[in-house]
């Protein structure tokens, strides 16, 4: 990903968690950019909820929704065993996490501020 930092492994935790803190009150879009079955959308613009790793299970988790009424229910999508976490660094308009899947298949985080007027 043009303009990101790589993170070790051990930054993982604290920086998905800060990352968590810095975008509440966002929407976020996730999408899956596999190689063999081609680009899909996972959630389009939708409430951000968490951004988690779990060492004990390896896994990375997104989360979007969770706030009543209009998206009562928190819908997740997790990666296992993911072997890179890149955010980006460089200003720019909507920040992203992009983390790799043990296959290759990448998973493209994107927020987009409240005051950028998408909110819904």
């Amino acid at each position: 990903m043009a303009g990101s930092t790589t993170l070790d492994r051990g930054e993982w935790r604290t920086t998905l968690d800060q990352i968590t803190h810095e975008h509440q009150g966002e929407l976020v879009t996730i999408e899956v950019l596999d190689p063999s079955a081609g680009h899909q959308y996972e959630a389009e613009r939708l409430p951000f909820s968490s951004l988690a790793y779990d060492p004990r299970d390896d896994t990375v988790i997104g989360a979007v929704g969770g706030r009543p009424p209009r998206y009562p229910v928190v819908l997740r999508h997790m990666v296992a065993h993911p072997t890179e976490v890149d955010i980006t660094t460089e200003d720019v308009a909507e920040a992203a996490v992009r983390v790799v899947a043990p296959d290759g298949t990448a998973t493209l985080i994107t927020f987009y501020p409240e005051e950028s007027g998408t909110r819904g």
